[in-house]
């Protein structure tokens, strides 16, 4: 997936780049953040992350684009938030990097209008590694514990660290100028794993689990003992996630682009807000 966005990436913007009049270059700024088992909110501000990203923009017309970004992010979740599953105690941090290609299409033209709500949606794909803070204080990667006896229970095996995402979403384009643009945009990611928390099915026996993949596996199963003192490692099959619904991670924030060589004296007759010549290449 990656050799082919990348692949296909260097195509389109090799083309882009003889039409450089064309091309805009962007710098993003915002927040992440997840929903899964460990942020039972579709969609809220609560243990938001910052994230950053850079990318180009290909003009096929005034209102159609074709767009390439990388982000890098971070997500993070924990069970002291969320009151229903509050005696698991589980908590996990997960950088996220991601490199997608989409479509973009204005639903106004941005240059008669200064102004134009727009969607996206796209390929791509991402990594992410969850980690946790442990009762000592330090950072344990979670993935190679194998918490929910990956590796050897009932054909469970260890979850890829990188995948497929689809990101969607839209915003408010604003234009400074012909060449200068801000975004305010909401992204929404969906991935095909149940793994970005490191939290998807049920308990393994604690001793079976501690004999397989050691005893930081089972400290990190399940953490209630921390909260209080002697409770009891859950039964083999007790629910410790949900796998019906696989997690999602949401970028917002806001952009700035600048199209790169704008030519003049060729372009449409029209007038913008500012009485400047619309889409002039």
């Amino acid at each position: 997936m990656k050799k082919i966005l990348l692949t296909t990436a260097f195509y389109l913007f090799s083309v882009a780049f003889l039409n450089a009049q064309k091309l805009h270059l962007n710098l993003f700024g915002g927040f992440s953040n997840y929903q899964g088992d460990l942020q039972k909110a579709k969609f809220t501000f609560s243990q938001a992350k910052l994230a950053f990203g850079a990318g180009a923009t290909y003009e096929v017309s005034e209102r159609f684009y074709i767009r390439l970004n990388v982000l890098s992010a971070r997500v993070s979740g924990d069970d002291k938030t969320n009151k229903i599953n509050a005696t698991r105690n589980l908590s996990f941090s997960s950088p996220v990097t991601e490199l997608h290609l989409g479509l973009e299409y204005d639903l106004m033209n941005v240059y008669e209008k200064g102004y134009a709500l727009y969607i996206f949606a796209g390929i791509g794909g991402f990594k992410f590694n969850p980690s946790a803070i442990d009762s000592l204080g330090q950072k344990v990667y979670l993935q190679p514990l194998g918490t929910e006896g990956q590796g050897f229970f009932q054909g469970r095996k260890k979850y890829a660290l990188s995948g497929m995402v689809i990101p969607f979403g839209g915003g408010l384009k604003l234009a400074v100028n012909e060449d200068i643009f801000v975004r305010l945009e909401a992204g929404f990611r969906k991935t095909f794993t149940d793994y970005l928390d490191d939290v998807s099915t049920t308990y393994v026996d604690g001793p079976t689990l501690l004999a397989n993949n050691g005893s930081k596996a089972v400290e990190l199963a399940f953490r209630g003992d921390e909260l209080k003192p002697g409770l009891i490692y859950p039964n083999q099959g007790a629910i410790r996630g949900s796998p019906k619904r696989t997690d999602y991670y949401y970028i917002v924030g806001a952009s700035v682009s600048f199209r790169l060589n704008r030519q003049s004296g060729n372009g449409n007759s029209g007038k913008n807000r500012t009485g400047c010549p619309v889409n002039v290449y």
